[in-house]
């Protein structure tokens, strides 16, 4: 399906984007829509006939977890509601621990890099077609930005990518932003990662801003689109032209105008690379030729998994999910606890991660609540990065901010007003009193037991 020029929809631009000149589609988070009660804005744009399509953010399907029925559910229904011709998620886990760990449940509250090994390759695989069997429309899934490498990959992003594709037969949103973001931060050449991918597989295109600090690139969609990931945009349209490229913006948004400049500097760079003929069969990394559908994986660094005869692993793939699970669990928990860094990986970078997921983790509990940063005033983000170093997220941004105020509430230098103010606020969304003293220890002996 030719999807043409879109824009990310979000409520703070709505008007903007229904203004803009040339909007053929938008996407919009899967997350933040109520089938039942879409907003006007969205309502509009379908009566005019322009293609919405839902982007989820939080099933993990590179997880060593199943896909959550319920999660597969509600983005289905969000399809549907939106008569979407697709569905898109990301190449990523979100959450670790469970009963796979046997350990308290840890979310990230972001996207973070699976392990391009065979045995995670085959756990994704599986998860992928899960959902495919659950979503009543294609789903197409994001390559994703990282800031840290897993040690001892069995292959690139592309040979990852493509392994996936002809698997499953997903169809691939490739990210133009995170294939830069890479490059500085992995060392990662895009082009090398275009060349190895099946493009012919691309359903669109994302394109979004970023910034450099301190040799690390960091992915914002809160910046203008630079000239670097433009770049990318037309290494990626001289290989193959894509059905849709679509402009993302989350935070910071700029005036109408230069919204309307970054779509202008989009259609420049598709007008000005014109498409040469692309792949048209994924390779295996050896460059042998095309790879058998379901090769069977080798528990073997770098080598190629043998083909030819059926998989080992039982029908309910635990041989692979159960390491998976305890590697992803030990890292999360390393940027989120503060357990120690596992083995093979930059103890740096992941300083640098774990910095970066208790802002975003600050920025959005003040979005989902802003009456908190209003009640604390300057306090509030200092009092909420000393809290969530003591404190992981276990169940979402809004079960967060509530568990925020609740130890707030514990604390004794708290003024009366700021305190009354915090109280009325936990009662009114809890729906229940703040739990007193002795409940409140209590519940503390039983974390740490």
């Amino acid at each position: 399906m030719e999807l043409g020029i879109g824009i990310g929809w979000r409520p703070e631009i709505a008007d903007a984007v229904e203004r803009l000149p040339g909007v053929d589609w938008v996407e919009v988070v899967a997350e933040n829509l109520c089938p039942g009660h879409l907003p006007e804005s969205l309502v509009r744009l379908r009566q005019r006939g322009v293609t919405v399509v839902p982007h989820g953010v939080s099933l993990g399907l590179g997880g060593a977890d199943r896909p959550d029925a319920g999660r597969l559910a509600e983005l289905a229904e969000r399809a549907r509601a939106l008569s979407a011709p697709l569905v898109t998620e990301h190449i990523a886990f979100v959450r670790g621990g469970g009963a796979l760990t046997a350990s308290p449940r840890l979310e990230a509250g972001h996207l973070l890099p699976v392990p391009r090994t065979w045995d995670a390759l085959e756990v994704l695989c599986e998860n992928v077609r899960i959902a495919q069997e659950s979503l009543p429309v294609p789903l197409a899934l994001e390559n994703i930005a990282a800031l840290v490498n897993w040690p001892d990959e069995d292959m690139t992003e592309g040979q990852f990518l493509a392994e996936l594709v002809e698997r499953t037969g997903v169809r691939l949103l490739i990210d133009v932003a995170n294939l830069h973001t890479n490059r500085v931060n992995r060392r990662e050449d895009p082009a090398k990662a275009l060349a190895e991918l099946p493009v012919e597989a691309i359903a669109y295109v994302h394109v979004a801003g970023g910034v450099e600090k301190d040799g690390v690139w960091h992915d914002t969609h809160a910046h203008p689109v630079g000239a670097e990931v433009l770049g990318v945009l037309a290494e990626l349209v001289g290989r193959v032209a894509p059905p849709g490229v679509l402009l993302e913006r989350d935070d910071a948004f700029p005036p109408e105008a230069e919204l309307a400049g970054e779509l202008s500097a989009i259609r420049g760079v598709l007008a000005e690379a014109p498409p040469r003929a692309g792949r048209t069969a994924s390779r295996s990394p050896e460059g042998r030729g095309p790879r058998p559908l379901l090769p069977t994986p080798a528990n073997l660094a770098g080598s190629e998994p043998p083909t030819g005869h059926a998989r080992s692993a039982d029908a309910d793939g635990e041989p692979e999910r159960v390491p998976l699970a305890l590697a992803q669990t030990s890292l999360l928990s390393a940027l989120v606890a503060g357990t120690p860094v596992p083995p093979g990986f930059d103890a740096a970078r992941l300083r640098v991660q774990a910095r970066a997921l208790a802002a975003k983790r600050a920025d959005v509990v003040a979005r989902v609540a802003p009456e908190l940063p209003r009640i604390l005033g300057d306090a509030y983000r200092p009092a909420y990065l000393a809290y969530a170093r003591e404190r992981p997220m276990c169940d979402g941004y809004r079960r967060d901010a509530l568990d925020f105020v609740e130890s707030l509430l514990r604390r004794e230098d708290l003024g009366d007003d700021v305190s009354r103010q915090l109280r009325r606020w936990w009662r009114d969304r809890a729906g229940a009193r703040p739990p007193r003293r002795v409940t409140r220890f209590v519940r503390g002996l039983v974390r740490a037991a």
